[in-house]
């Protein structure tokens, strides 16, 4: 299903011998003891006797470092997801961070679930069936990624006595069951067991085009609820069935701690919510069942979810020419660093917001400002 990826590092190295002195070891003896030990564990070639006497670095004691040789192949650095089942929570098309994200854990060996919004369902699921994204589904293989099965999911509902009667009488919503938090997770462990990887890829805020000071407290706890609490309620069901050693990720934004007019309705602070909620949770998920949880901090990108805002599109540029890396922000390159992330290679890795932008977090003064060519 993935791309083969092959493993191993080699390095070479040719460094000087530095032979310690009596006053360090106390006598030859003891460096010899000292050196026996120290090649036995770490299978470096020791030094040849070294001089009582000259300069602290031997000019002919010399060695030849050759360590960590894949049996495997050519030289890599792998990322190896095989045998590890993830679960994506807000994936409805082919064009976001959530899609790029299940095909990066696809490419590396990963088998992919996905939660669909339930009015998206159908359309979701129908567009896959035809084929029309069977050329996003392509791997750098070659081959098409497979979705081993679509759930659908509303991460606002927690059990079914949550759902308002309103909501289940919706059409929308007709004909799907078992959608809420707690019977996604119950069903996902009918159907396999556990998994390994959760990721959050879920926001949402009715009233995302208002000022924070013309938000209604109704809108504000609509974008905590579906932006952050989600990401609380998901790990909170899904824990129980996580392998130890798992990872958790979720997406957020620079508007967590950086003013970006225009993104209201309480976005800004569900996102901050989420940052501060990942650092919390990387503790409690960590000592209670081994298994890190960070977040995102992802540079805009066009998707249809992030046209919402109304100005996705200047955000971009805006990115662009003010980015210390001035190219375009894909979303393969966020799908990259959460296949990182919830690999062995990021194994001491929690707790953390790691930023994909172009590096436009770190500016303090926009270099397109008017004020600069005046």
């Amino acid at each position: 299903m993935g791309a083969s990826v092959t493993t191993g590092m080699q390095m070479l190295a040719t460094r000087p011998c530095i032979p310690a002195c009596k006053q360090v070891l106390g006598s030859t003896s003891a460096l010899s003891a000292f050196g026996r030990a120290f090649s036995s564990r770490t299978g470096f070639t020791s030094c040849s006797k070294p001089k009582p006497a000259g300069p602290l670095i031997s000019s002919n004691c010399k060695r030849d470092v050759v360590r960590a040789m894949s049996q495997r192949g050519p030289q890599g650095l792998p990322i190896d997801l095989t045998g590890k089942r993830a679960f994506i929570a807000g994936v409805a098309d082919d064009n976001g961070y959530g899609w790029a994200i299940a095909k990066a854990l696809a490419a590396a060996g990963a088998e992919i679930l996905v939660g669909t919004w339930v009015p998206a369902l159908n359309i979701f699921e129908t567009s896959l069936r035809r084929g029309k994204f069977d050329e996003s589904r392509k791997l750098p293989d070659g081959s098409l990624m497979e979705i081993a099965k679509v759930y659908p999911l509303d991460a606002v509902y927690d059990t079914p006595d949550d759902v308002p009667e309103d909501v289940k009488a919706n059409k929308r919503y007709a004909g799907a069951s078992n959608w809420t938090v707690k019977e996604v997770a119950e069903t996902v462990k009918n159907d396999f067991g556990s998994i390994d990887i959760l990721v959050h890829s879920l926001a949402n805020g009715p009233e995302v085009t208002k000022s924070l000071l013309e938000t209604s407290r109704r809108g504000y706890l609509a974008a905590i609820s579906a932006s952050s609490y989600s990401f609380v309620s998901l790990l909170q069901h899904f824990l129980p069935i996580m392998n130890p050693g798992g990872a958790s990720i979720s997406l957020t934004y620079i508007a967590s701690e950086r003013i970006i007019p225009g993104y209201g309705g309480g976005m800004s602070s569900a996102k901050a919510a989420l940052e501060s909620d990942t650092r919390v949770l990387a503790y409690e998920a960590g000592r209670k069942a081994k298994v890190r949880v960070n977040t995102i901090s992802a540079g805009p990108l066009g998707s249809r979810a992030a046209k919402a805002i109304g100005f996705i599109e200047k955000m971009i540029e805006y990115s662009y020419v003010n980015a210390p890396l001035q190219k375009e922000l894909l979303a393969d390159e966020v799908g990259n660093t959460a296949a990182f992330l919830v690999s062995p290679l990021a194994s001491a890795v929690t707790g953390s917001t790691i930023y994909v932008d172009n590096g436009l977090n770190t500016m303090g003064l926009a270099l397109d400002s008017p004020t600069l060519s005046t």
